[in-house]
């Protein structure tokens, strides 16, 4: 009889505890669409009287005495610094439409801090689809992950990137370059070796999740392929749902050689061949390495290729210099390999 009335109360426990979360949610987006709502709507106002101020020191005179008026009246919340930070959220997203309302208050502070209008609504869409906390959202713009995407894209696909965030819907789509490691904490110039490399990214798989992007499962590491006698280890194996295809992810120190594509070639065409289902796309295969090494890449993989590719990782954080110097080298390599085709 305790089972039968243990079951039934648990039943009722998971539909009530169903109930109040999805109420709670309904109250959380309830309020966070009424405090956004008002911030930009107070954020308009302020523009619109400093907007007509001819002196910029008066106008901040004025905004410290609207402050002290409205700290008074209402509390907390309208500090000077508050209300430049609306007035800037408003100047940012000066059409309510564009804004979402499933982004809070602590996430359009960071975003405002982007000059940049086509970054700042790419980081806005891409925080709204793999649904970032404000740290994660941080993290990847400290990272310049836009910059990062854009190396390998066309003008009109960096259009939209602003417009839609990163669509993901071939192996391509899933590469970055660098990819930025800087959750690892290993300096870089310290003596570490592969195995050491892998061990670190899986003891911070939460993190290196984060930075492969969204989509990404983690299947196992060091998953043995056997052929006839011969056993071979690829370091990292994931599968990427909304690619729908598997993706191994071999780590290289050095330069790469036509060696290491060769061997990644073999993990994909095995994938491809024994692993992957009819209703799957082509496995991917990304050999991560600290030089790339451009012209062994361009002659060990066919002209055709596009599930094979070489990025590099960064142990830290990328400047704006490194990331030009990079941008500058990849353009060189899709220059030669326009030129190689004409030719043909």
């Amino acid at each position: 009889m305790n089972t039968v009335l243990d079951s039934e109360v648990e039943q009722i426990f998971d539909e009530i505890k169903l109930l109040v979360n999805s109420s709670r949610n309904k109250i959380y987006t309830a309020v966070n669409t009424e405090m956004l709502n008002l911030y930009w709507n107070i954020g308009k106002m302020i523009m619109n009287m400093q907007g007509s101020l001819e002196r910029a020191e008066y106008g901040d005179k004025l905004l410290e005495s609207l402050s002290k008026k409205l700290t008074k009246e209402f509390g907390r919340g309208f500090s000077g610094r508050n209300l430049r930070n609306m007035r800037k959220f408003y100047m940012s997203f000066k059409i309510w439409q564009t804004l979402s309302t499933e982004l809070s208050w602590s996430h359009y502070l960071e975003l405002i801090k982007i000059e940049e209008q086509n970054k700042r609504e790419f980081y806005m869409h891409e925080a709204m689809n793999a649904r970032w906390s404000v740290r994660e959202l941080q993290r990847q713009r400290d990272s310049l992950l836009y910059e990062r995407l854009i190396i390998s894209k066309d003008k009109d696909k960096v259009l939209d990137l602003s417009r839609k965030g990163q669509e993901i819907k071939t192996g391509k789509d899933l590469i970055k370059d660098p990819f930025v490691l800087e959750f690892l904490d290993i300096k870089e110039n310290s003596n570490y070796i592969e195995s050491d490399l892998e061990q670190s990214i899986l003891n911070h798989l939460k993190e290196f999740l984060l930075e492969l992007g969204r989509g990404f499962m983690f299947v196992g590491s060091q998953m043995r392929i056997t052929i006839e006698e011969d056993h071979f280890y690829p370091d990292l194996v994931f599968y990427n749902r909304l690619a729908k295809c598997f993706v191994i992810i071999d780590l290289k120190i050095g330069k790469l050689t036509h060696a290491d594509l060769g061997q990644m070639q073999m993990y994909v065409n095995y994938y491809d061949r024994e692993i992957k289902s009819e209703f799957e796309n082509k496995t991917v295969g990304i050999l991560l390495c600290t030089n790339k090494n451009e012209t062994v890449v361009k002659y060990a993989l066919p002209k055709d290729n596009e599930s094979i590719f070489a990025s590099t990782y960064k142990l830290h954080f990328p400047t704006s210099q490194e990331l030009i110097r990079e941008i500058e080298k990849e353009k060189q390599y899709m220059e030669l390999y326009k030129g190689d085709k004409m030719s043909e």
